[in-house]
């Protein structure tokens, strides 16, 4: 295998631009770089504009539809912060999600400027293999995809699961759904005027003890006068979540609004996370309330909640706690 990434297409300055949906806005393409397991991984692989919220740090292609790659977990991240001595869970989900970004655009020749409507993301771990070290956690990733889907020779859309790996043991796992739009296609789907309603204004935040976190600012839950329902407050400048401009609430904020919800369920003891899911099936509006629903569980084992907007189910998803 020659030290370049097969299929460089996706990395050439003839590919359409981003758009504000999930790029930040366009400049100067990635130097192409070595398609070795160790090595930098260009920020635009993974849609993130800030290099500290990339979590990859190489990849190998070994087969036709399969890949090796490897992520660090910090010791401390500004917001996946450190829970009981262990790495944040959703740091696994975020790993797994730029895992499919990245094989898309490097392996399957995706352009930047193509979007990615993500159908589900799921992860399950080990809590112990999450235990925080002297050093940042080194992870493998084994990655393959099925259920390949294409429009004439572009990648249309794929499924992918993931087997994860800290010092040769298995901690986790994680699998992934999603098709690539065009920006052509991009627009016809989503067709929002211009410009855009002005963003709904986030409530106020729920006490941040009742939902595992320590400041206002990282809650994204607000009461309602239903115990079992919230709104998702949604804050445009948020440095995770609106790492860059889009049109739309982003996917990992609704995940995040799954485990708090969860961790709320569970309250005053924590929430010792094992599994999540999520599947989407509509895009969330930025200028309307979205309500987060808890519809069964108590969190002893597992709760099962719904995001809605407008009366229409946006997402549903499960929480699943170490026993």
């Amino acid at each position: 295998m020659s030290g370049v990434i097969p299929g460089t297409s996706a990395l050439r300055p003839s590919a359409p631009p981003p758009t504000s949906a999930t790029h930040p806005e366009p400049g100067p393409q990635p130097s192409l770089v070595p398609n070795q397991l160790e090595g930098a991984v260009p920020r635009q692989l993974v849609h993130r504009q800030a290099g500290s919220e990339v979590l990859l740090t190489g990849w190998r292609r070994e087969t036709a539809e399969t890949f090796a790659l490897r992520a660090t977990l910090p010791r401390a991240h500004h917001f996946y912060s450190d829970t009981n001595g262990r790495h944040d869970p959703l740091l696994l989900a975020e790993a797994v999600r730029q895992a499919g970004l990245l094989v898309s655009h490097a392996e399957f020749d995706v352009p930047f400027g193509y979007q990615f409507l993500m159908h589900g993301l799921s992860v399950e771990c080990d809590p112990d293999g999450l235990r925080v070290g002297p050093e940042p956690a080194e992870l493998l990733l084994r990655l393959t995809c099925h259920d390949l889907r294409r429009r004439g020779a572009r990648l249309a859309g794929m499924s992918y699961h993931v087997h994860l790996y800290r010092s040769g043991a298995p901690i986790g796992t994680g699998r992934a759904h999603f098709d690539c739009l065009s920006p052509a296609v991009y627009g016809r789907v989503r067709d929002r005027p211009q410009p855009e309603p002005p963003a709904h204004p986030a409530a106020p935040p729920l006490d941040p003890a009742l939902v595992g976190r320590e400041r206002p600012s990282e809650v994204v839950l607000a009461p309602t006068a239903d115990e079992h329902t919230w709104e998702l407050r949604v804050d445009q400048t948020h440095p995770v979540f609106f790492d860059h401009p889009v049109d739309h609430i982003p996917g990992m904020l609704m995940v995040e609004a799954l485990r708090q919800a969860a961790w709320h369920a569970v309250h005053p003891e924590p929430l010792r996370l094992r599994a999540l899911r999520i599947e989407f099936h509509r895009y969330a509006e930025l200028d309307r309330p979205c309500l987060i629903h808890r519809t069964a569980g108590t969190g002893s084992e597992s709760v099962e909640l719904t995001v809605t907007q407008d009366g229409e189910l946006v997402a549903d998803g499960r929480v699943s706690a170490r026993a």
